[in-house]
């Protein structure tokens, strides 16, 4: 029933409903967000609820599972044609495994047949309030079990309670770790800057900093000696910077500092003074004594960079530079963009392909910037993407031949090549 109700649809609605759930997902701007103490929660709860070995929370782009909380595997996301919830997003409804070697549909998949042995999957839908699926929720474990209709409906209260969770967030001001701006409330506050700064023709700069070798941190120290590196590396940002400039976090180990009344190379003085003071100050802990640096990126306004979506890709592209020189240093985008002009941007989430090797070769990713001269791209891995490649946008008839700008682990910017 379920699967007669999900291929039952036309191509077109199907396309239709992916490109507004998609719209959905970027309205809520949760993507790559920091780690959350509600959501951690919740899927600690799941696993004591239901005695299982795996709790996640979930969000589902064009080309990807991302977890936002997750307790039992060490993974952080997975191609979205490999999960188990890609089903769930196409039925629109939940999904129960009882035992996974004995489904179709999964018997064969890595994750059963591997090291994982995953055998139980219940994944229910995280719905909005217009009924867009931006995600599951989920209760895995490593042997057969049953779940019936009171299991289900326990699921689903927690997927009530996880949606509650996001509404909750879109209205949060300061990070609960590092005591700095939220992404949202960073982007409008941002956004009010860059509108004073065009009224009254004054300089305003952005410094986009990630620090290096993050992962590594939580893999060799754990997640609270991360949560120290992060709490320091803000506070020193702090120290140094004016009462009116804004400092946000936008990823897990992903800063932004935005600089009014300071042109690119005030900018750039600001970024290589936090990178010494960041890096000069050893951090101590319960791990005892952890030296950390971090990679800088720099944009300005300028003619071209008028809005804050242009004004962070530029900042990216030049971080994205620093650490393929080595890390531990500041680049402007002037120093890497002269050539290749970046235009207005406008933030979106759009599915798309990555065609290369005269088109035998397909990457799926995530358009998460667009401009009419440009895109930012995310990847589930950006190792064995050419210089140069066609970019599809599916299910809206464009292509493109594109020229890499800059890329790291998992972004890609290019400018198109007309």
């Amino acid at each position: 029933m379920v699967v007669a109700r999900a291929f039952g649809k036309s191509t077109a609605d199907t396309k239709k409903r992916e490109m507004e759930r998609l719209a959905a997902l970027e309205q809520l701007d949760l993507l790559d967000t920091p780690r959350d103490d509600g959501f951690d929660r919740i899927v600690r709860l799941i696993k004591e609820i239901f005695t299982i070995d795996i709790g996640l929370v979930t969000l589902i782009d064009a080309h990807r599972q991302w977890y936002k909380a997750c307790s039992g595997l060490s993974a952080d996301e997975v191609p979205r044609e490999d999960t188990f919830c890609r089903y769930v997003v196409d039925y629109e409804e939940p999904v129960i495994v009882q035992d996974a070697t004995r489904d179709p549909r999964f018997a064969q998949h890595p994750a059963v047949t591997g090291d994982s042995h995953i055998r139980f999957y219940a994944g229910v839908p995280l719905r909005t309030r217009e009924g867009h699926i931006i995600g599951t929720v989920c209760a895995i474990d490593r042997k057969p079990r049953s779940f019936g209709a009171k299991d289900l409906a326990i699921l689903q209260e927690l997927a009530g309670a996880a949606m509650d969770r996001i509404e909750l967030l879109q209205s949060a001001a300061t990070d609960s770790l590092t005591e700095t701006l939220t992404r949202r409330a960073f982007k409008q506050e941002t956004d009010q800057l860059i509108s004073l700064a065009l009224r009254h023709q004054h300089n305003l700069s952005c410094v986009m900093l990630d620090v290096d070798h993050f992962k590594s941190v939580n893999d060799t120290y754990g997640h609270a000696a991360g949560d120290d590196v992060l709490r320091a590396v803000a506070a020193t940002c702090r120290a140094n910077l004016r009462a009116g400039d804004l400092l946000g976090r936008l990823g897990g180990e992903e800063f932004c500092i935005v600089l009014p009344h300071i042109d690119r190379e005030g900018a750039i003085a600001v970024a290589e003074k936090v990178r010494a003071a960041i890096s000069s100050q050893p951090i101590q802990g319960d791990f005892g004594s952890l030296s950390v640096t971090a990679s800088f990126g720099v944009s300005s306004l300028s003619i071209v960079t008028k809005d804050i979506d242009t004004l962070l890709a530029q900042a990216d592209a030049a971080m994205y530079h620093a650490k393929h020189s080595g890390r531990n240093r500041c680049i402007s985008w002037a120093s890497i963009g002269a050539e290749r002009a970046m235009g207005s941007r406008r933030r979106v989430l759009k599915a798309g392909a990555i065609l290369f090797n005269d088109r035998r070769s397909t990457i799926d990713c995530t358009i998460k910037t667009l401009g009419i001269d440009s895109a930012g791209l995310s990847v589930s891995s950006s190792a064995g993407i050419p210089p140069e490649f066609v970019l599809a946008i599916k299910g809206e008839g464009f292509e493109t031949l594109c020229q890499v700008i800059a890329q790291d682990r998992q972004s890609v910017e290019v400018a198109f090549k007309i």
